[in-house]
């Protein structure tokens, strides 16, 4: 069965809901024979990401970067997964009180690195997340999981 993981930094409320819409779509009734998995950024390892057939990345948008749990994530599973990890499909999404910009360009600059396949475009959310949010949120969720059905 094909894994999706979850890999998230999740400091605040406005995160929370997120992540929660997040994993509702991936693990959503018609989504079948994926294994959802979600860690924090700051507990996920290279194991994690090898074991995985996607990713699906939240971070909160700091000073204009992602947040350093998901840099320190990056760090970690860089070079370990280099090879092992082209062409898997992942997407994130991205929270801030202002711009998503930079944290944005940031995650797409190292993914590009990895060389993993974009299934969705970003999702840059600001403020607290009302329902149109939420359902982005959701539907990013099922598509990525949706990428890894047989």
């Amino acid at each position: 069965m094909p894994r999706l993981l979850i890999i998230h930094h999740t400091p605040s409320p406005a995160m929370q809901e997120i992540l929660e819409a997040v994993v509702a779509g991936a693990t959503a009734p018609e989504i079948e024979d994926v294994d959802v998995v979600r860690t924090p950024a700051l507990s996920a390892t290279a194991y994690d990401a090898l074991e995985a057939d996607g990713y699906l990345l939240g971070t909160p948008a700091n000073i204009g970067y992602m947040s350093g749990a998901l840099k320190h994530f990056f760090d970690t599973i860089y070079y370990p997964c280099l090879d092992a990890t082209k062409g898997r499909p992942y997407a994130f999404y991205v929270h801030g009180n202002l711009g998503t910009e930079g944290a944005i360009k940031s995650v797409e600059s190292i993914a590009k690195g990895l060389e993993w396949r974009p299934v969705s475009a970003p999702l840059p959310l600001t403020g607290q997340p009302g329902k149109q949010d939420l359902e982005q949120a959701w539907e990013l969720g099922a598509t990525v999981a949706a990428s890894l059905m047989a």
